[in-house]
């Protein structure tokens, strides 16, 4: 499956709604609270609260919906030190939220988190989320599906070589 990663169809995002919207539907409940005391717990809990949604959801405001719970399962997890506990490819997922967030701080930690397990691929784009976040105080390709205004600025951005949609 891991060849889907970040590059997902139809289909794929289909198929993880009909498995996986239950879960997410609890998880955004509540229901798994108590698994984020342990690293895999933790990591579980991320995945289902930040990545399943942008595929169930893709598109759509309600893909972004758990994305702060998602955050802050990380931050606890980072707190706790659970992410030692966590090999290189688990730990991206561990910290992807913090990437995802629209929080300069938030973004801080992530480039911060690669950083500290010299993860290079993942910190690469941890940098760049960073950048873009301190440039325009939020992802202006979610401007659209969040019905915000976007700026002169983020308009050229998105029209631009150096664009990030996503």
């Amino acid at each position: 499956m891991n060849q889907h990663w970040f590059s997902s169809t139809k289909t794929i995002d289909d198929e993880i709604r009909e498995r996986f919207f239950d879960i997410w539907q609890d998880a955004q409940t509540g229901k798994y609270q108590s698994s984020q005391s342990s690293a895999t717990g933790a990591l579980a809990l991320c995945i289902i609260l930040d990545q399943l949604p942008l595929n169930m959801f893709r598109g759509k405001a309600k893909s972004f919906s758990t994305e702060q719970q998602a955050i802050d399962v990380s931050k606890h997890a980072i707190k706790k030190q659970l992410d030692n506990k966590l090999n290189d490819t688990q730990v991206a997922f561990l910290y992807m939220p913090l990437m995802h967030s629209e929080n300069l701080e938030d973004q801080q930690l992530s480039v911060h988190s690669f950083e500290k397990r010299q993860i290079e691929g993942n910190l690469r784009f941890a940098k760049h989320h960073y950048g873009i976040i301190k440039k325009f105080g939020r992802f202006p390709h979610r401007n659209k599906i969040l019905q915000r205004t976007s700026t002169a600025e983020e308009i050229a951005y998105l029209h631009s070589n150096e664009a990030f949609t996503g």
